[in-house]
């Protein structure tokens, strides 16, 4: 029953809280090490491609099992010291391994500034939650990048992480974020991580394979409680879920995209370089700022889904 609070607490402390500024993030940390291991390894091995290999596969196996094996060694002393103290910090790390809230805060930023017509901040707010350049966005194009964040963050920012503290508290939930802080600093197909991030991207693409599947499926029954259409998001879902040169990131924006009836991705540019990407979904209208709330309602609905469907699996499973 440990798992069962402890996913229930860390998903209402993230409904109520989301990420304070003042309290330490695990993710932070991740941050840094990835960063130091980095560069170590490529003072330290050859700079040509199988050198570089090397050090990412090093880096992708070190961060993973290193984050498991203290995550768990603490929660296992904290459980020892006393039950409580145990649950506590079992909660507190699953409320930080999930997103909702601060996805939801971010891009209802991008709306405001829409809505008050202010372009330039609005590329800025948008900027914050995107990898792509923003500063020749049009009005349509910050709305477009701000729902497709929405909605492929839906999957690896809630839905991936509850699915793994459900089958593995805390522990497990934070070696996922691991694996995907890893791919978001080192997973770039171009010169500079080619090579050195390929093991990180290989290795967040298995451990979201499943989740971003469950996320689509998901999302499909969110879009018909939210009252946009259920059977738009299966349409397109089944149709453009591999137009992306991820195999999992077109999952949930397609189903986004068939429920709101509008396109998503398309061509953009990444640090000055185009990248001609495929469209998802149809134009059955113009997109609008209003669609990034919806965008919202639908990611909300889908994780209540999510967190109600896999507690009574857990329960069962207990019981």
């Amino acid at each position: 029953m440990l798992i069962f609070w402890a996913v229930l607490g860390g998903f209402l402390l993230d409904a109520l809280f989301g990420d304070p500024a003042w309290l330490p993030h695990p993710v932070v940390l991740m941050g840094r090490c990835i960063s130091a291991l980095e560069k170590r390894l490529r003072t330290a091995l050859p700079k040509t491609p199988r050198g570089e290999l090397a050090g990412g596969a090093a880096v992708a196996a070190v961060l993973p099992l290193g984050t498991l094996a203290v995550t768990g060694l603490a929660c296992w002393a904290a459980a020892r010291l006393h039950p409580a103290l145990g649950l506590a910090l079992q909660m507190l790390w699953c409320g930080q391994a999930l997103a909702a809230k601060g996805l939801a805060q971010e891009s209802c930023n991008v709306y405001k500034e829409l809505a008050k017509g202010d372009l330039p901040a609005a590329r800025r707010a948008v900027a914050r939650i995107v990898g792509r350049d923003t500063q020749n966005l049009t009005a349509a194009g910050v709305t477009r990048a701000a729902v497709e964040t929405v909605a492929e963050n839906a999957s690896d920012g809630v839905i991936a992480p509850l699915l793994y503290m459900l089958l593995g508290g805390a522990p497990l939930a934070l070696t996922y974020k691991a694996i995907n802080t890893m791919d978001s600093m080192l997973g770039y197909k171009n010169e500079k991580y080619l090579y050195f991030g390929r093991c990180a991207a290989k290795l967040d693409d298995a451990a979201n394979w499943l989740p971003s599947r469950l996320a689509a499926l998901l999302w499909v029954a969110a879009a018909a409680l939210t009252g946009n259409s259920a059977r738009g998001a299966w349409r397109i879902w089944r149709r453009d879920r591999r137009r992306h040169a991820s195999p999992n990131s077109a999952q949930t924006e397609s189903a986004c995209a068939g429920a709101l009836g509008v396109q998503l991705a398309g061509p953009a540019y990444y640090f000055g370089e185009y990248y001609d990407k495929p469209t998802i979904g149809d134009p059955l209208r113009e997109i609008e700022p209003r669609d990034i709330l919806r965008a919202n309602r639908m990611m909300y609905a889908e994780s209540l889904l999510a967190l109600v469907l896999g507690l009574a699996v857990r329960l069962m499973l207990v019981l």
